[in-house]
C-alpha cells in the first residue's frame, strides 16, 4: 500500500497528491513537497490514507519531503514581503505603460526563482514590456496571469451577505453556470445589487438552492390556481417553499398565508 497525502499550496487552489513514505503528517499540517518547481510549501487537506496499488496512477506521486520548520515560516514572511513590494510596483509600471489591467495579486514561487501576477482586465490586454520590466527589476523569471472576477473573489475571500465566508473561497472547487432564473425561481428582487455576489455576478448559492426550491414547488398548487381555503374560496398568488405555505388573495382582497396542506384545489 502506498500511503498517499492531500496538500493544498493556497486556500483557491486544488488539492494535489503526494506520497508520504516516513512523514505521516496530521489534518491542517504545514508541510514542504517536491514539485516539478522545486521544494514547496503547503497545507495538508486530506489526511493520509492507504492507496490501492491495484489502481494504477496517471503518473508518479511526487513526494512529501517534511514538516514545515522555523526556517520555513521566516521564509515565508520575507516572500510576503517580496509580493507586496512587487505588485505595488506591478500597479505603478501599468500606470506608467497605460495598460488597463489590475494586478491583484503576487505569488511568489517558495524557493524557485518565480513571481507569478494576477491580473484581471476587460479585454486581452498586451503585457510584454511590463514583464521586460518587472524581470529586469526583481532580477527573477516572470509570468503573467488573467482571471475573470469570479476567480478573483476566490482568490481574495470576503464575506457575503449572508454573512460567512463566501462559497466560492471556502468550498466551490469548480465553477456552475448561475441564470437569472434560478433567482425568479426563488421569489427574488431582481435587483442586482440584492442577486449579486462580491464579484459582481450572480451569486453561487442561487445555483445551490435552485433544486430545493424546485423539489418543493413541484408539490404546491401553480400561482393562478383556485383553490378552497377554511377562510373561503381564493387565487394563489404567492409561493414560500421554505415554509411551505402559499399566498391566497381571498374575496375582497384579503391576503391570506397558509400551510399547503390546508387548501385544496378546485378542479
Amino acid at each position: 500500500m502506498t500511503k498517499v497525502v492531500g496538500v493544498k499550496f493556497n486556500s483557491f487552489g486544488k488539492t494535489y497528491n503526494f506520497e508520504c513514505k516516513d512523514v505521516v503528517p496530521e489534518d491542517k499540517a504545514d508541510v514542504i513537497v517536491e514539485t516539478e518547481q522545486g521544494l514547496e510549501f503547503g497545507v495538508v487537506a486530506t489526511p493520509p490514507y492507504d492507496y490501492d496499488d491495484s489502481r494504477p496512477l496517471a503518473k508518479p506521486l511526487k513526494n512529501l519531503v517534511r514538516l514545515a520548520e522555523y526556517e520555513d515560516y521566516e521564509r515565508l514572511k520575507t516572500l510576503k514581503v517580496k509580493e507586496a513590494e512587487a505588485r505595488q510596483c506591478c500597479l505603478e509600471l501599468a500606470r506608467e505603460l497605460k495598460i488597463r489591467m489590475n494586478p491583484f495579486m503576487v505569488k511568489s514561487a517558495f524557493i524557485s526563482n518565480k513571481l507569478t501576477f494576477f491580473f484581471v482586465s476587460e479585454g486581452r490586454v498586451d503585457f510584454r514590456d511590463l514583464v521586460k520590466k518587472l524581470a529586469k527589476k526583481f532580477e527573477t523569471k516572470i509570468e503573467m496571469r488573467q482571471v475573470g472576477v469570479r476567480n478573483q473573489a476566490k482568490m481574495l475571500g470576503g464575506i457575503g451577505r449572508c454573512g460567512r465566508e463566501i462559497c466560492c473561497c471556502s468550498y466551490v472547487e469548480k465553477f456552475i453556470p448561475v441564470s437569472i432564473k434560478m433567482a425568479k425561481q426563488q421569489g427574488m428582487s431582481l435587483n442586482p445589487n440584492k442577486t449579486s455576489g462580491l464579484c459582481g455576478r450572480l451569486m453561487c448559492c442561487l445555483n445551490f438552492e435552485n433544486k430545493v426550491y424546485t423539489t418543493l414547488k413541484k408539490k404546491m398548487p401553480n400561482i393562478g390556481t383556485f383553490v378552497e381555503t377554511p377562510s373561503g374560496k381564493g387565487k394563489i398568488v404567492g409561493h414560500n417553499p421554505i415554509a411551505k405555505k402559499v399566498t391566497v388573495k381571498i374575496k375582497g382582497n384579503q391576503i391570506v398565508d397558509m400551510k399547503s396542506d390546508e387548501i385544496e384545489v378546485i378542479k
